[in-house]
């Protein structure tokens, strides 16, 4: 399978967005803001060849190469190419974002054993924060807020308040579907209404085509579905791959990675049997539901 290549949209003066259709599996989205002579980079690439040409867009949009990487979350997708930007750039994150980092490690590797990542050093954040921090690139500011968990534990969203543009990280899967397991349904119900409350008119989703906050509304609909699956599927006495293998998808059978789901479900039961949000799952078993999930073939790295 070839994608299509990554393609990068100035969307104000001196903010860009990169996206690498087709948004699927590591096929995440960057982008870089640049202003007063330094520029700042958010999240990176799954492969060290995809971050090398994220390094050459950034320069052929003739900005300087970023002084400071933003990472949204820890998964590598967003942060095996932070080796390619490191010392010169310094790499900020989330508390929570660097402890999982360190402890995912090559992680990546060991689910897609067959895929070519390159020579990846595992590059956490040099910089972590708690809550929010604000970043001035001459007349920009960059707001970087954690919305608590949601996609994970340790989750940024990058906020640029005068030019109406957010980058969501994972928090927003642009016609794909959400991926809750190293997370929290009820905190991505949460982290929506941070990001409706923003008001930006510019949402530059984890993975996908740009979009606007019509996408926030989607999302919602398709937590909730999956919050009332497993309500019923509960009490039905279902495991969670039992409820999602009897489901009607409907609108969001369209979406890519229908096989969510059954992880999606995991998480919720865990959350209705009262485990803490964020509590960890047993990945194994949840990519395991995924490959049945998948008609018995394990889910595939699109990078």
């Amino acid at each position: 399978m070839t994608a299509e290549p990554p393609y990068t949209v100035r969307l104000a003066d001196g903010v860009y967005a990169y996206v690498q259709p087709d948004g699927g599996w590591c096929l995440n989205n960057a982008g870089f803001v640049s202003g007063g002579g330094r520029t700042l980079l958010v999240d990176t690439a799954a492969t060290e060849r995809r971050a090398l040409a994220l390094r050459d867009a950034v320069a052929a949009a003739g900005v300087p190469l970023p002084r400071t990487v933003v990472n949204t979350h820890h998964h590598g997708d967003h942060t095996y190419g932070n080796g390619v930007f490191a010392p010169e750039a310094l790499v900020l994150g989330h508390d929570s974002a660097r402890t999982e980092q360190l402890a995912a490690g090559h992680q990546l590797e060991l689910i897609w054993p067959g895929t070519d990542f390159g020579t990846v050093e595992i590059t956490p954040p040099d910089l972590t924060y708690s809550d929010r921090m604000t970043l001035h690139l001459g007349g920009t500011e960059v707001r970087v807020i954690h919305p608590g968990v949601a996609h994970t534990t340790g989750d940024s969203v990058v906020w640029l308040p005068r030019q109406g543009i957010v980058f969501t990280g994972d928090l927003v899967f642009a016609g794909g579907t959400p991926f809750l397991a190293m997370g929290s349904l009820a905190g991505s119900l949460r982290a929506l209404e941070l990001l409706r409350s923003l008001g930006a008119q510019t949402v530059v989703p984890g993975h996908g085509p740009l979009t606007d906050p019509s996408a926030y509304d989607a999302t919602e609909r398709y937590l909730r579905y999956v919050e009332e699956l497993a309500r019923e599927g509960r009490a039905k006495g279902l495991t969670p791959l039992e409820a999602a293998r009897e489901a009607d998808l409907g609108e969001f059978a369209a979406w890519r990675e229908g096989e969510r789901l059954v992880a999606n479900l995991h998480r919720a039961y865990a959350e209705l049997a009262g485990e803490p949000e964020g509590a960890p799952l047993d990945i194994v078993a949840v990519l395991t539901d995924m490959t049945v999930m998948n008609g018995g073939t394990p889910i595939l790295c699109h990078a």
